[in-house]
């Protein structure tokens, strides 16, 4: 399944994009006022609905769609490894996929509720948004438990059926690790698993893109497929 190998190598690339498109957003133009009062908050949040629906849903909704590609493209790589790692990491890989894009979901409708609630009851409106903020990151906003244990469970099933690049593996047990220490409420490591996730999805996708899917046949010769 080259041909599926190949769409995965580019949805790992698109998931690296996506990062970096949210950390440049975040960082750089995104100018929360943080330490105004709740009134200025709300305006702020009517203003810029628009960005922040379309940021949401890119960074969210388009993430977990071109996430779940690249899960099943994994998956069938490594599938022939039949271990117990290989089979976790798709049940994992696949509620990742719900998560994210259940977060999006949750948050632009959020911020639309909160528009309108705003014009009437500003308080109750921001005590709307506070909470619907921290199902969201409960959900996959500030807590990448699962993601962690995907990549873990990828990097152990690739490394034992000795499929993908060792060095990339280990990269692999590093971000998943780092994902799961995130059960800690604390930026850094945040921020640590999300940079260390985009070279590992550059990485991943490259590989994709030029090494060919190689199985095993009843000889136990490899051989390269290029079925669909």
């Amino acid at each position: 399944m080259n041909n599926l190998q190949k769409i995965g190598g580019v949805a790992a690339l698109l998931e690296a994009i996506i990062y970096v498109s949210a950390f440049v957003f975040f960082g750089a133009f995104w100018d929360f006022p943080s330490g105004a009062g709740i009134e200025q908050k709300l305006v702020f949040m009517k203003e810029n609905q628009v960005i922040f629906t379309i940021v949401n849903f890119i960074m969210y909704v388009g993430f977990g769609i071109v996430l779940a590609v690249l899960v099943l493209a994994l998956h069938e790589r490594l599938r022939s490894n039949a271990d117990i790692f290989s089979k976790m990491a798709v049940i994992f890989g696949v509620i990742w996929v719900g998560l994210v894009i259940m977060s999006g979901m949750i948050a632009n409708i959020g911020i639309e509720t909160v528009v309108v609630l705003s014009a009437t009851e500003p308080e109750q409106a921001w005590s709307v948004w506070l909470a619907i903020a921290s199902i969201v990151e409960g959900l996959g906003g500030g807590n990448e438990i699962v993601g962690g244990l995907w990549v873990l469970l990828l990097s152990i099933a690739a490394l034992t059926g000795n499929n993908l690049s060792k060095k990339l593996n280990y990269l692999g047990l590093f971000v998943g690790l780092a994902g799961i220490l995130t059960v800690y409420p604390a930026d850094i490591l945040t921020e640590i698993f999300g940079l260390s996730q985009i070279v590992w999805f550059s990485w991943l996708g490259l590989l994709m893109l030029q090494e060919p899917l190689k199985l095993t046949n009843s000889s136990g010769n490899e051989v390269v497929t290029n079925a669909i």
